[in-house]
């Protein structure tokens, strides 16, 4: 039974409410003519399908949603939930906690009258130079499959589908649109397709995402292989199958290759495109009613088809999601190293130091974003938990070494006008990044009347000195500091990326002398009628006065020198971590490796916080007492940071991938040549790889320390399960995940030398032992036979091992299946 299906009904009911719905789809499809269904096929906007009143159905809106749902406007005005990224998730190694997320994020979707969430991302970390690996969970395809699995679960709990993506292959960001990446059936099938296929078996989602790129030399808007043959076919999907956003590129093509919707609409090779294929005899109209019902179904599904009873009648009860946040941040977060017992912090006086300290980088950049009520900094998060004086704050060093989008000091509103230079219509912004649709655009204004959009407002400065403006995007600008035009002109637009304008590097246009605490206005106007009004991407970007970096550390020192301990708060930014790019190098950016080692050198007693959303390079990391990896936490991430430092929660997070040097990755091309991009590597990616080059990275995968000890006692097998028995050995009570490996008896080069097969947590308080079982799945016994083209079960010996990592094995046992 469908663990969707079944929370409200037994089985029979699930099964008689399945025949009804599918009842209703087919009433309403003999409805339909061929325009109306192509036009229903094609994005009547950017995040909708159309409604149809004659047959009772309502649009179906869509939105971004893998840590919060932003809804259909680029805006602050309905602020979303932002949990911890994907990743993080993926690092608390829980698939009940993934499984309230999704609960949570389908309560804010109906909040907001979406109806489905694009997410979650399951592609893997097949690089660690991928710049979206935050967007995604991690190096293992099990992991991946089973938080996956709970994240989808949860959301359609709540009545709200899921597009499950990129299918498939979509592991990196460079020439992502165009890439033919090449890869063997076999990594295929056992890699980069089984987190996908778990969750079909296990979830039911109600849709999947195709990807931009090409698999084998078939774009995947039109791989009729892998969605007809193998997802549809061999796994019996029957949701939706909508295209990446402009990845459908052909009618015919698209259409037989199983794509259901082409996004965003208006233009789409579908619609009317799509109706004439059909009378010119290029599609068959039986391909087109198909693509029709899975659309139809969807709608039942969520309770927009007249006559068809929606999957959920009772939402599960309301989640409070700023709690949810902050718990899943710090059972996120993984305390790699802990030196003498540095964390929980000891009493005494902390100094904080690092510019991301103050200002937290919370989520990753791109389609992801989404704007809160509040954002708890690390600052924030200590200054409230700390006893009066304890705490002291310096900057030490910037990791923002380029311009970003204007944001704190500036408050700022839109300000559209006609071709006259008459205001038709005014907005608040979240921030100096504009990112609109027509749907986005302020009251009364429509996109033909719409000649210009002005930014405007106030920024007040908290330094004094030469704060430098620029602009992101493509067309003619103005922009105006203080009264005095600095730059007008126009910017180029890239040709070969619809998105540049949202993810190229903002331009510096003008340097202002400010005084910290006097307000100065600003203005950014942006004409617009030479690009589409239903597409308006452009940034006011800012940078504060550069302060010599020597100057910065040497005060940090002398913080760090006063306190009792130092809390040193590190970070990638959004030019190092981002959708749209990949990264070139695993560095830190700026001067922050400099920091960390000239901290630690002044006080011993140095922990240092590493936020990013995938590994960085830590040449400190034996040289400090403690690191503690936060990923991107969060809105909450300040509060659940200061849970864990002072010692009220325990860091539950271990790693979903390997951390470890550039110079010793195994798998590091992500650069198509000549537009191929070969997985020359197979099966290894993550660990598989490390362990086959016999490298030791900085920090294994499944590695993380908590508060308590861990004796791991005895493990039993009998194939089919396994029976763990370990022991709580600390001072405290705690969680442990434990993590189940097989190895095969008899090693073999065209196989890992071990891969993670389940795993477990448990909750003992101390001294207490814990027995915990888990399942072994068929298929961790199973390869891939590319002659056979089919699953092959692998008989022989193998070694059951038990422990808190790849690297840290415990106990183990042998069987024979």
């Amino acid at each position: 039974m469908n663990t969707v299906h079944s929370f409200h009904r037994g089985g029979t009911a699930v099964a008689q409410a399945e025949r009804a719905r599918e009842a209703a789809v087919e009433a309403a499809l003999a409805r339909l003519d061929l325009d109306t269904k192509a036009r229903l096929l094609s994005g009547q906007d950017r995040w909708s399908l159309p409604g149809i009143p004659e047959i009772g159905l309502k649009s179906l809106v869509m939105s971004d949603g893998p840590i919060g749902v932003r809804g259909v406007r680029w805006s602050a005005d309905d602020p979303s939930i932002a949990l911890p990224s994907p990743t993080a998730l993926a690092a608390t190694w829980d698939q009940d906690l993934a499984r309230r997320a999704g609960t949570l994020l389908a309560q804010e979707a109906r909040r907001k009258g979406v109806h489905v969430l694009l997410a979650p991302t399951v592609n893997l970390h097949r690089s660690p130079l991928g710049g979206r690996h935050f967007e995604a969970y991690s190096e293992d395809p099990y992991l991946t499959g089973v938080i996956g699995t709970g994240y989808v679960e949860g959301v359609q709990s709540g009545g709200v589908g899921t597009t499950v993506k990129h299918f498939v292959a979509n592991d990196a960001e460079t020439d992502r649109f165009t890439v033919n990446n090449v890869i063997s059936e076999r990594a295929l099938r056992e890699v980069y397709l089984a987190p996908f296929e778990a969750i079909v078996e296990n979830a039911h989602p109600w849709g999947i995402m195709t990807a931009y790129n090409a698999v084998n030399g078939t774009t995947m808007s039109e791989h009729r292989y892998l969605v007809n043959e193998v997802l549809r076919g061999e796994w019996g999907f029957d949701g939706i199958n909508v295209s990446d956003w402009t990845a459908a590129r052909s009618t015919k093509g698209a259409i037989e290759g199983g794509l259901d919707v082409a996004m965003p609409g208006p233009q789409t090779v579908y619609g009317p495109a799509l109706a004439d294929a059909v009378r010119a005899g290029e599609v068959e109209r039986a391909e087109v009613d198909k693509a029709v019902r899975n659309v139809l179904r969807l709608a039942a599904r969520v309770g927009i088809l007249e006559g068809a009873e929606p999957v959920v009648t009772h939402v599960p009860g309301e989640i409070d999601g700023e709690a949810l946040a902050r718990e899943i941040a710090r059972r996120a977060f993984v305390l790699v190293r802990n030196q003498d017992g540095a964390l929980p912090l000891r009493p005494g006086k902390v100094a904080l130091i690092g510019a991301a300290a103050r200002d937290a980088r919370v989520m990753g950049g791109g389609s992801a974003t989404v704007f809160p009520t509040r954002i708890v900094s690390p600052l924030d998060g200590l200054a409230a938990v700390l006893p009066e004086g304890a705490l002291s704050y310096a900057v030490g060093a910037d990791p923002r070494t380029e311009l970003t989008v204007a944001d704190q000091g500036f408050e700022l509103h839109a300000v559209c006008r006609d071709a006259d230079g008459a205001v038709i219509g005014t907005c608040g912004v979240p921030n100096g990044q504009i990112h609109w649709t027509d749907s986005d655009l302020p009251d009364g204004v429509t996109p033909d009347r719409l000649h210009s959009v002005e930014l405007t407002g106030t920024f007040t400065p908290r330094d004094t000195g030469p704060h430098t403006f620029g602009i992101k995007g493509a067309g003619a600008f103005v922009l105006a500091i203080d009264g005095t035009t600095y730059y007008e002109d126009v910017q180029l637009r890239d040709e070969d990326d619809p998105f540049s304008g949202f993810f190229s590097a903002p331009v510096p246009r003008g340097q202002a002398e400010l005084t910290a605490g006097e307000a100065i206005e600003v203005s950014l106007v942006h004409v617009v009628d030479e690009v589409p009004a239903d597409d308006i991407t452009f940034t006011l970007a800012h940078q504060e006065p550069l302060r010599d970096p020597d100057e910065l550390i040497a005060e940090a020192v002398d913080a760090a020198r006063a306190a009792d301990t130092a809390v040193v708060v590190v970070a990638t930014t959004d030019r190092v971590e981002s959708e749209g790019y990949d990264r070139t190098d695993l560095h830190l950016p700026g001067r922050q490796n400099d920091l960390v080692s000239a901290v630690a050198a002044a006080n011993p007693n140095t922990v240092v916080i590493v936020n990013s959303g995938a590994p960085v390079e830590l040449p400190w990391r034996d040289e400090v007492a403690a690191v503690l990896l936060s990923w991107f936490a969060g809105q909450e991430c300040g509060a659940a940071l200061a849970d864990v430092l002072t010692g009220a929660h325990e860091p539950g997070g271990r790693l979903p991938t390997t951390w470890g040097s550039f110079a010793d990755a195994p798998v590091t091309q992500v650069v198509p040549e000549s537009g191929e991009l070969p997985y020359a590597e197979g099966v290894f990616i993550g660990y598989r790889a490390w362990e086959r080059e016999g490298r030791s990275p900085a920090y294994a995968f499944g590695h993380g320390l908590g508060y308590t000890d861990w004796t791991y006692e005895s493990v039993t097998s009998d194939g089919t399960t396994a029976t763990v028995r370990l022991r709580n050995s600390g001072e405290r009570a705690g969680r442990e995940v434990v993590q189940v490996y097989l190895a095969p008896g008899q090693p073999d080069t065209e196989r890992p030398t071990r891969w993670l097969v389940a795993f477990a947590g448990v909750e003992a308080g101390p001294g207490e032992s814990v027995e915990v079982t888990v399942g072994l799945p068929r298929r961790a016994f199973e390869v891939w036979d590319e002659g056979n083209n089919t699953w092959s079960f692998a008989k022989g010996s193998y070694e059951i091992e038990v422990g808190r990592s790849i690297a840290d094995r415990r106990v183990r046992t042998t069987v024979n299946v």
